[in-house]
């Protein structure tokens, strides 16, 4: 019985692995009016081997703003990764749109690209690593 819990935590670990490229605190491109946020990107929940961001901090032209009404939300739920810094088969929540778009992630050293598409026509952004 040890054996096969041993094996079976050993199977787990490059799925795991996979996921952890992107954790972290990433910063989005600020908005017209100075705004953005930061998303802190972790394994899923209800699926280690997926990654998924949720809205960590708000921050204005002001400074920080705790009264963001979407901290804590997803954002990012269910990304799957190729590990070699690619993601698909996820979805993007845009808060200010309050849509959920399918979505796609291209890591690239400290950016994230993000992009939501609809159909073939995708848009997105570069997020910055915050740590």
């Amino acid at each position: 019985m040890r054996k096969l819990l041993i094996a079976a935590a050993v199977a787990a670990l490059p799925a795991m692995a996979l996921s952890a490229e992107a954790d972290g605190v990433w910063r989005s491109e600020a908005n017209d009016d100075g705004a953005y946020i930061e998303i802190t990107m972790a394994p899923c929940a209800a699926d280690a081997s997926l990654t998924c961001g949720t809205i960590s901090k708000a921050v204005t032209k002001d400074g920080d703003d705790p009264t963001y009404v979407n901290l804590g939300k997803p954002i990012v739920e269910n990304m799957k990764s190729d590990g070699a810094g690619n993601f698909s088969d996820g979805t993007i929540w845009d808060p200010e749109s309050d849509k959920t778009y399918n979505s796609k992630m291209t890591l690239d050293g400290d950016t994230l690209n993000v992009e939501g598409c609809v159909l073939f026509i995708c848009s997105g952004q570069n997020w910055t690593r915050v740590q």
